[in-house]
């Protein structure tokens, strides 16, 4: 068994099932695990996904929020132990596959259309 085998039995453990069918545009709300002291809590993080990323294990997705007037950016490694769930609250219209010219905008320029031919 050479170094590539292990390493892909490694990572099939890893990958999650549940996650659920993500496109960019969609408005998701993530739930982060946050350590606190000695508590770990879920700290949900919502946003729009401007971008994804690979496929696999090493799969990502970059979500986009506005905080206190601030463009926020945040990637998330889907498989990660640190993303407790992911839910899809909207799915968007987008034609491109990467969304950054969302960071142009601001305010309603900033809204995507809502997409209603793919189910939540």
């Amino acid at each position: 068994m050479n170094a590539q085998e292990i390493i892909r039995s490694i990572e099939a453990e890893q990958i999650k099932e549940n996650l659920p069918v993500i496109y960019v545009g969609d408005t998701v709300k993530v739930g982060v695990l946050i350590q606190e002291g000695g508590k770990e809590r879920v700290q949900p993080y919502e946003g729009t996904v401007i971008a994804m990323r690979n496929g696999g294990i090493n799969e990502t997705i970059t979500v986009r929020r506005i905080f206190q007037g601030v463009g926020v950016e945040r990637v998330f490694l889907l498989h990660s132990p640190r993303v407790a769930n992911i839910q899809v609250l909207r799915r968007g219209k987008a034609r491109r596959a990467k969304l950054y010219y969302l960071r142009d905008r601001v305010g309603k320029a900033t809204r995507l259309k809502q997409r209603f031919d793919r189910p939540l």
